[in-house]
């Protein structure tokens, strides 16, 4: 369905971003990968889904957290691969700490990468997809940009963020053959959740089957991680013909933690 069409995931060398990346060349794309990492396990990484998936597949390793940073990566696929035609804004850090506690530094990492890359990056992005006459633009939000948690003031205004910047760009894109959408998910299981599942634990004694059980229990209802093959596959319904007139939504993959 994608090829031909050159897709840029930022945040994508593991976890949610690997997974649409993988899904978004099953069909088709080119692929910019970009993130942090081992440099041998990211040209592993690299060359592997070329083989897989018999698609072009370049790496970027720029910091989203430098200005212009995601206006970056989009230029570097323009140049390397030709067009940007999929851009996938995913890359994320979290910090967790009370309002008055909150260290300025970490406000600023934080809101620079979960929102300032997202603003470049799509700002770099449509104007070779108006040239073009299509582009989807498909921004990993989360559940936080729907509903806020203690000590998250960071993370959760700047998902709040994106989905105002997901409708702002709809609107002006809405007759230009180019759609945005936010996907909002709850828990998902990638490294990152799994470490957090293997700390507490370790903190409490109990094995890592109930910890898992207990974060799920706290906000999801379904009591099911999704999985980053369900986001992936998702992305590509945005992609698709049949996702031509969905455009300034926001989609929770949540398990029910927003309709409670």
């Amino acid at each position: 369905m994608l090829k031909g069409k050159v897709a840029v995931v930022t945040g994508s060398t593991s976890g949610i971003g690997l997974g649409i990346a993988r899904a978004l060349a099953g069909q088709g794309a080119d692929v910019m990968l970009n993130g942090f990492g081992d440099a041998a396990g990211i040209e592993a990484l690299r060359a592997g889904m070329e083989r897989e998936f018999g698609v072009r597949v370049r790496h970027n390793g720029d910091d989203l957290a430098r200005s212009d940073g995601g206006g970056a990566v989009v230029r570097d696929a323009e140049a390397r691969l030709g067009a940007v035609d999929v851009l996938v804004n995913n890359a994320g850090i979290q910090h967790v700490s009370p309002v008055d506690e909150f260290p300025l530094d970490r406000w600023d990492a934080v809101i620079a990468i979960n929102l300032s890359a997202v603003f470049h990056g799509i700002r770099a992005a449509l104007p070779g997809m108006r040239a073009r006459g299509w582009g989807r633009i498909i921004n990993i939000a989360s559940v936080h940009g729907l509903v806020a948690s203690v000590n998250k003031a960071a993370y959760i205004a700047a998902k709040h963020g994106v989905i105002g910047l997901t409708r702002t760009v709809a609107l002006e894109a809405a007759e230009t053959g180019i759609t945005c959408n936010a996907i909002c998910p709850g828990w998902v299981l990638t490294p990152l959740v799994q470490a957090q599942i293997d700390a507490r634990a370790a903190e409490r004694g109990i094995p890592a089957a109930q910890a898992s059980a207990e974060i799920l229990s706290e906000k999801q209802p379904s009591k099911a991680f999704t999985t980053t093959q369900q986001l992936g596959g998702l992305a590509v319904f945005l992609c698709s013909p049949a996702a031509v007139n969905i455009t300034g939504t926001s989609l929770p993959v949540d398990g029910g933690w927003t309709a409670q």
